[in-house]
């Protein structure tokens, strides 16, 4: 059993790697065929906790991609996995999304599914997600015009609640609730609620809520106090706080936000007999929601503009209005506004008034008849479930029974094979610390022989290095000297020759100590700081050169943190530059200075106020080209800036 579980372990991980489901940038039907492509891949794979996660990710992509359809399928799938295993948390999980892709197409089946989720939560001691499935229980029954029960189911979550963090869900319960009271015409208590709900939102703010998130709940909150305020005719609070929350950038950045405030704010205008520019607000609402708003949204601002025309006595424009309005009500099955239209209707077409009226009164007795069965369905799932629970419980108490001489004859079992497996296992630790001993003796064997390698290195090196220091050196040397004496002679022309023959030589003579240096001491930065080589450096000009050398330290470079292959070629390149200035530029300052640009880039620049060259001449010198492919190899840029007689500038950057 423990090998099998790392194996899954091992081959998901595989999975992971290749599965993605970033797919915010495909089209609708390229990411469900995307999707449907991952659902393939995983109809192959072993049942485990990673598939099935894979599985609900794959469910909440399909229901985003508002396919319910095939969110149901695969949540029904996950259920069944997740029965196989026993898994409790992926069953309760699996009965909340089979619940949401119900969603409003089959009430009673989404009721079920998440009075069974909140069951197994309830078993799991998951009081949050326990109080979420009585939400989603409470919002299923609002919309079904169960007021009663949806104010019992939302009491229960919210009591559960009491103690949890998570405010996001206390507030969609304090809203309900509120929304709820004043379906019921407890206004008060609902307007209590709403306060509740801002509260939540105040915390939420300090644990960091997106803003635009924010901004929703907030309006939303506020739009519901408003209508409580209407509903008690207290339409100047209502119109103080809805003039609060207009502004240009609510219009910008949410403009069916801003549209609702505008509508409602109109409304409560209207309804306090300030008409001016009533209609105009009640305009844009409705050009804005247009855009912008859904169905919803614009049928009831049609309402408001019916009402408003018929404050104003208006009655044709009213009808014509509240027709339209009727219409969509009808066809998007909003039986409240259906009902809210036709008794306005009633009122003002006189010549329609009893066809309206019959129309009315048909609506509300079937309505009635439908919340009372619904009613009564909700009653009886509750009832069909506790009988089956109790049902289970005694097969339970059967299986007990028969689990426990299962169990007593699998244990015998188990114990006779951990008895074999034991004498298998200590042959194979035996092989094991054999094999152990035979790698040591060969790492110590590879260890040796790699020292003698080094060592035979080192001494070949330092051979090399004295051969050249001690030997080709001084013979140079002395050839120099010699040089130097018989410069002593009177004619012009030989002293001039000797003249260039000595700066060769001491051409030569640096060159060899350079190659010297390199070979006896390969990790010269090793132990030293950058900064003071760098400076010894430019110390060592004084005595040599006519050139006043300065080198600029740059405090906020951390040397220490910069790998030491690019210390030593940006070291070479300064040697070489320093060659050729004195060698070519006759110049007279020369500033060597290191900047640090963002976090990654290193720049150094070397000025000097010489006599300067063509630098696009194509003929440059070995130093140049050496500066070049070095700056080049760490994949760095190399530049020169120089014209004759203006001095040379040589910029080199690395992204380090």
């Amino acid at each position: 059993m423990l090998f099998s579980c790392k194996k899954r372990e091992f081959n998901n991980s595989k999975i992971g790697t290749t599965l993605s489901f970033k797919t915010n940038h495909l089209e609708n039907k390229k990411k469900e065929k995307y999707l449907d492509s991952i659902f393939n891949v995983l109809q192959v794979e072993e049942n485990d906790s990673v598939v099935r996660n894979f599985y609900f990710k794959l469910c909440t992509e399909y229901y985003y991609n508002n396919n319910l359809k095939k969110s149901l399928r695969v949540s029904l799938l996950v259920l069944k996995l997740s029965k196989e295993v026993n898994d409790k948390e992926g069953m309760a999980k699996a009965f909340y999304y089979i619940g949401d892709s119900y969603g409003s197409v089959k009430k009673d089946s989404a009721y079920f599914n998440y009075l069974q989720a909140e069951k197994l939560y309830f078993k799991l001691s998951d009081f949050d997600n326990m109080a979420r499935m009585l939400f989603n229980k409470a919002y299923v029954l609002f919309y079904d015009g169960n007021y009663t029960e949806c104010e019992v189911e939302i009491s229960k979550a919210l009591h559960y609640l009491k103690e949890s963090k998570d405010q996001r869900l206390i507030y969609s319960c304090n809203t309900l609730m509120g929304t709820c009271l004043e379906k019921l015409d407890n206004y008060d208590k609902a307007l209590w609620y709403h306060q509740q709900a801002l509260n939540n939102l105040e915390k939420m703010k300090l644990s960091g809520i997106d803003k635009d998130e924010e901004n929703n709940y907030y309006i939303a909150s506020s739009i519901n106090i408003c209508n409580l305020y209407d509903l008690k005719g207290e339409y100047s609070k209502s119109i103080t706080k809805l003039q609060g929350l207009l502004s240009k950038d609510l219009e910008e950045k949410w403009p069916r936000l801003y549209a609702n405030v505008l509508s409602n704010l109109a409304y409560s205008k209207m309804k306090n007999k300030e008409y001016d520019n009533v209609y105009g607000m009640f305009s844009k609402s409705l050009e804005i929601l247009k855009k912008n708003g859904d169905e919803s949204d614009i049928l009831y601002k049609k309402i408001h503009i019916g009402e408003y025309f018929l404050t104003q006595k208006d009655t044709f424009r009213a009808i014509e209005i509240l027709k339209e309005a009727n219409i969509l009500a009808t066809r998007i099955k909003n039986s409240n506004e259906i009902l809210t239209s036709l008794k306005l209707l009633y009122t003002l077409d006189k010549n329609k008034s009893f066809y309206y009226a019959n129309e009315y009164i048909n609506l509300s007795d079937s309505i009635n008849v439908v919340q009372k069965n619904a009613h009564n369905k909700y009653a009886r799932i509750e009832y069909e479930t506790s009988r089956i629970e109790d049902e289970n419980k005694v097969l339970t108490k059967k299986n007990f029974y028969i689990l426990i001489i299962s169990f007593a004859l699998v244990f015998l079992l188990l114990i006779i094979v951990i008895l074999r497996y034991s004498k298998y296992k200590n042959k194979e630790l035996q092989f094991l610390k054999k094999q152990k001993s035979a790698n040591e003796e060969i790492y110590l064997l590879l260890m040796e022989q790699h020292e003698k390698v080094n060592n035979a290195k080192e001494n070949e090196k330092s051979k090399i290095a004295k051969e050249l220091h001690d030997g080709i050196m001084n013979k140079i040397y002395g050839v120099r000297m010699n040089l130097g004496f018989f410069n002593s002679k009177c004619d012009e022309e030989i002293i001039q020759k000797r003249r260039t023959y000595i700066f060769e030589l001491q051409n030569i003579e640096n060159e060899i100590r350079t190659i010297s240096h390199e070979l006896s001491d390969t990790n010269f930065l090793d132990g030293n700081d950058f900064n003071t080589l760098l400076l010894s450096l430019v110390e060592n000009q004084k005595d040599i050169s006519n050139t006043q050398f300065k080198y600029l330290d740059n405090e906020d470079l951390n040397w220490t943190s910069i790998q030491n292959i690019y210390k030593i070629n940006l070291y070479r390149i300064i040697q070489e530059a320093i060659l050729n200035i004195n060698k070519y530029a006759n110049a007279k300052n020369c500033e060597i200075k290191f900047e640090i640009e963002g976090d990654r880039i290193l720049k150094m620049t070397i000025v000097d106020d010489g006599g300067g060259f063509d630098a696009n001449d194509k003929k440059n010198g070995i130093g140049l080209n050496n500066m070049k492919e070095r700056v080049e190899f760490l994949k760095g840029s190399f530049r020169i800036e120089s014209q004759i007689g203006a001095g040379t500038k040589i910029e080199v950057i690395f992204k380090i």
